[in-house]
């Protein structure tokens, strides 16, 4: 009997314990942030210190992205949230939190009352459900909600949502994202949506002249840059028969540091960070243009950059790099045609900043159809097998080129010994 009484008496001390660490957990959640202003200069302040955020969007690998020197993600919804801001915590890291919200491309109609009610109503749940977790910093109302927009209602929906957000939520901050930025956009944004504490930006090229471009349209406030990284599909130079031209990830490693320098880090009154994207890897004009990972998870020399950035020094192992890509000695800005079932030659010239054992892959995969607008799911192309005739270590490949006329385009992968990764692929196309 008393042996049975002490063991209800430990039991219940147990709960007792893990009662009030739950209450104490639950008391500690929410992180106070919080904008402020001094002549001109605006800084992020979370708990009363100042916050600058070195940031990428997607939640893929956080341990990499604090390695890197990397503090916050973005998200561009609330699905997994549970999961992905309690991993964040974890990892030392925040996150601004996406709230989708329909898009007029999409077919959601702004003039429809009871729809936008609805919405409305969902994105409350969302802030009641996640207000109260420690790595959220901020909340991001849509995402290019603009593109392709007529109903500039949208704007009124936003800070009706925005405003709600303020009285739920008064520790975190609140903005919206937009596709670009001209000054229509921007003074409809200031008359209309006074709620945000800031602007964020979806930009890629034309970021290094992003801080002048909005002193010229009229806006002097904060700024997140909310994705940047490589040159649009839809802004880099194509072929002659209109295939885009993408950058190698030596190239790409490079705009985003100049980039970085332009747009972000030279104007440090106003721009209070940035997402670099796409912290992940998705389809999108080709399986490589935008993520910093393979489909395999290997980083490729984005993340240096990105780690340079971020930390002011260079990791202690970086990616190969890229001197120079061609198909018999042609570039990809040469419109390279090819004859059908024809032989030709490859070759990568690699660089190397440590001595490693390299691993070269090759993919040949007909150009993409399937091209959507603002990050739409699109399907990856199939290869084509039986086409590489040899190969060698040094970078050297013959093939033959598809029977099949159409464009095309031959991606290489040269990773290393730490399962870091350069990439590249040149667009052809097949004549009969």
């Amino acid at each position: 009997m008393l042996k049975h009484m002490q063991l209800l008496i430990l039991a219940s001390a147990l709960l007792l314990t893990a009662c009030q660490q739950a209450s104490s957990i639950n008391e500690q959640q929410a992180i106070a942030t919080k904008l402020t202003q001094q002549n001109g200069h605006y800084q992020i302040m979370r708990q009363d210190k100042p916050y600058f955020i070195k940031g990428a969007g997607g939640s893929s690998n956080m341990a990499l992205l604090k390695a890197s020197g990397g503090n916050s993600i973005r998200t561009w919804s609330s699905k997994n949230a549970d999961k992905i801001l309690v991993e964040a915590q974890q990892h030392g890291l925040t996150v601004m939190l996406g709230l989708s919200l329909g898009h007029e491309r999409h077919g959601f109609d702004y003039n429809d009352t009871k729809a936008v009610a609805a919405q409305k109503q969902a994105v409350r749940e969302q802030v009641l459900k996640y207000k109260d977790y420690p790595a959220l910093l901020a909340w991001g109302i849509g995402n290019e909600v603009d593109l392709f927009y007529t109903n500039t209602d949208v704007w009124y929906a936003i800070e009706d949502i925005a405003s709600m957000i303020r009285e739920l939520d008064p520790n975190h901050l609140i903005t919206t994202v937009t596709a670009g930025i001209d000054k229509t956009k921007a003074d409809l944004i200031m008359q209309r949506v006074p709620s945000i504490d800031y602007l964020s930006v979806n930009i890629y090229g034309g970021l290094e002249t992003l801080p002048q471009h909005l002193l010229d349209i009229g806006y002097n406030g904060a700024y997140v840059v909310t994705e940047w990284g490589p040159t649009g599909h839809w802004q880099i130079d194509k072929t002659s028969w209109s295939a885009p031209i993408e950058q190698t990830s030596t190239e790409k490693a490079a705009s985003y540091r100049s980039r970085y320098q332009g747009g972000i880090a030279s104007a440090p009154k106003r721009a209070l960070g940035s997402y670099a994207f796409l912290w992940g890897q998705k389809q999108e004009t080709t399986p490589t243009w935008y993520g910093v990972f393979t489909e395999k998870g290997q980083p490729n020399e984005v993340v240096d950059s990105l780690h340079y950035l971020w930390s002011g020094n260079w990791p202690e192992q970086r990616a190969p790099s890229i001197a120079d890509f061609r198909i018999n000695d042609l570039h990809a800005s040469d419109s390279i045609q090819l004859t059908a079932a024809q032989s030709y030659q490859a070759k990568v010239d690699i660089l190397l900043h440590q001595p490693s054992d390299l691993h070269i892959t090759w993919e040949i995969l007909p150009e993409s159809t399937d091209i959507k607008a603002g990050g739409d799911p699109e399907s990856r192309p199939q290869p084509l097998n039986n086409l590489v005739n040899s190969q060698d270590k040094d970078g050297a490949l013959s093939f033959n080129a598809p029977t099949t006329v159409g464009a095309y385009r031959l991606f290489v992968a040269i990773s290393n010994g730490n399962n870091q990764v350069a990439n590249a692929n040149i667009p052809f196309y097949v004549l009969e």
